[in-house]
């Protein structure tokens, strides 16, 4: 912000441009500054709850610059700038020290500051218009040449420059989102219309429809932007549709006049079975029989107002007690379920079921496992599968401890072992003695059958453990 001199006001870039007053008119470069006495520079005031900058979206609290790094106060007052492009006198100070004149135009540098960080903050936070952004920035970076302050007046008109440009695309933008909600908001309207008119020709649900058209229409006031021309037309075509459906459904509740008197006798009947069912346990075919008379309830037509409403109110308060009873009843079946689920789990875990240690005591732990799992009861159904699954693990490690064990003592299978090798023995000598008598072909034919039967016999004497 800029502080103006002889009031201490603080203004806003955006709204007040225009070029920074110092204290008395900045000489420009080259010319005599003409010393002489100033008014008593006053407190410079810095953004607070009741200044502009408090109003600022996330307006940034700036450290104080540190003007002798940027400017020197000659023994006569006069006060210069430095720059890249060399010195520039920026104004006078008699009314103190150097030091003193040093720091009043380091806070009039800080005030521009402030206002640079607040065109910032305003870009970044897409607040305002980002034209009148753009044109309080170009007007700073104009007032910066002549700028009775001290501090880094390069980097700062390197900032205004680029809020300037940003400010422009963000103008771009701005315009190319309000035509896109232009656009976006006639689609909106252009789909009502077309949802109305489907309305209009082929809704039967009365009650829906109706308070479908009356939630377009409450959709309708909220969107904004749409050219006047088109809106009118969308306009039309909405409440045309809208008249239509009311045409259509005045048509249908006058002829279903003729029947209300039958849909009230009809309703009484669903009334008196819906009572008569409320205290029912049978939980699944009642729950069936409540979902046909409701069925039945909404074929039956509208009964006069007067009584249809209250028949309504009967018939869904004893459709309400059984199912709220169903609900509780389900609850604890449920409840009960996770319990038994639990205890499966409990179960699964402390019972230690080892074949390869002890195999009878192995089948006596698996026995008394499936008989305390019986007894538990039924877990939910999402629980099922795993809970089983690792059940039949144990019984099929139990079952295959079983299997090998049976192999290994099976007498028959010894037997049939020892038969294979006798055979080996009886053939080796008879191709001992085909070999003695010089029958060669005799002697490799039984070798030959030797070694069939051996590969048999090690078959065997493997199945059976050795």
């Amino acid at each position: 912000m800029t502080e103006n001199h002889d009031t201490g006001s603080v203004r806003d870039p955006a709204t007040h441009p225009g070029p920074t007053p110092g204290p008395g008119s900045a000489p420009k470069p080259g010319s005599s500054p003409k010393p002489g006495p100033s008014p008593k520079p006053g407190p410079v005031p810095r953004p607070g709850p009741h200044t502009a900058a408090a109003t600022e979206p996330h307006a940034p609290v700036l450290p104080a610059s540190d003007p002798a790094k940027w400017g020197r106060v000659d023994d006569d007052g006069t006060v210069w700038l430095r720059t890249t492009a060399g010195e520039r006198v920026v104004g006078s100070w008699q009314a103190g020290d150097a030091a003193e004149g040093l720091a009043h135009f380091g806070r009039r540098f800080d005030d521009l500051t402030t206002e640079v960080a607040l065109l910032e903050a305003r870009l970044s936070a897409h607040s305002g218009d980002p034209r009148k952004t753009r044109a309080a920035a170009l007007t700073l970076i104009e007032t910066l040449p002549d700028a009775a302050v001290v501090g880094d007046v390069e980097t700062l008109e390197a900032r205004l420059r680029v809020i300037a440009a940003d400010s422009e695309v963000a103008a771009e933008t701005a315009k190319a989102e309000r035509e896109t909600v232009r656009q976006e908001s006639a689609d909106r309207k252009a789909a009502l219309a077309d949802e109305a008119e489907a309305i209009a020709a082929d809704s039967t649900q009365w009650k829906a429809a109706g308070d479908r058209l009356r939630e377009i229409l409450d959709e309708w006031k909220t969107i904004r932007g749409v050219d006047r021309k088109l809106d009118d037309q969308l306009w039309r075509r909405y409440s045309k549709a809208r008249e239509a459906f009311n045409r259509r459904r005045g048509a249908h509740f006058a002829e279903l006049d003729r029947d209300r008197a039958a849909a009230k006798a009809r309703k009484e009947e669903l009334v008196e079975r819906a009572e008569a069912m409320v205290d029912s346990t049978d939980w699944g075919p009642t729950s069936a029989a409540f979902r046909e008379l409701l069925a039945e309830w909404k074929a039956a037509g509208r009964a006069p107002r007067d009584s249809d409403d209250a028949l309504w109110k009967r018939f869904k308060g004893a459709q309400d007690v059984f199912f709220a009873a169903r609900n509780a009843a389900n609850s604890e079946r449920d409840a009960e379920f996770e319990n038994n689920a639990a205890a499966k789990e409990k179960l699964l875990a402390e019972v230690h079921v080892d074949p390869e240690r002890d195999l009878a005591g192995a089948r006596a732990a698996l026995r008394e496992l499936q008989e305390k799992w019986d007894a538990i009861g039924k877990v939910p159904r999402e629980r099922m599968h795993d809970l089983e699954s690792r059940l039949r693990a144990v019984e099929h490690k139990v079952r295959d401890a079983s299997d090998a064990e049976w192999r290994r003592s099976d007498p028959e299978a010894h037997a049939r072992a020892a038969q294979f090798r006798e055979r080996v023995a009886q053939l080796e000598d008879q191709a001992e003695k085909a070999l003695a008598a010089g029958r060669q072909k005799d002697a490799d034919r039984a070798l030959q059958q030797a070694a069939q039967w051996r590969e048999w016999a090690e078959a065997a004497e493997g199945a059976v453990g050795g």
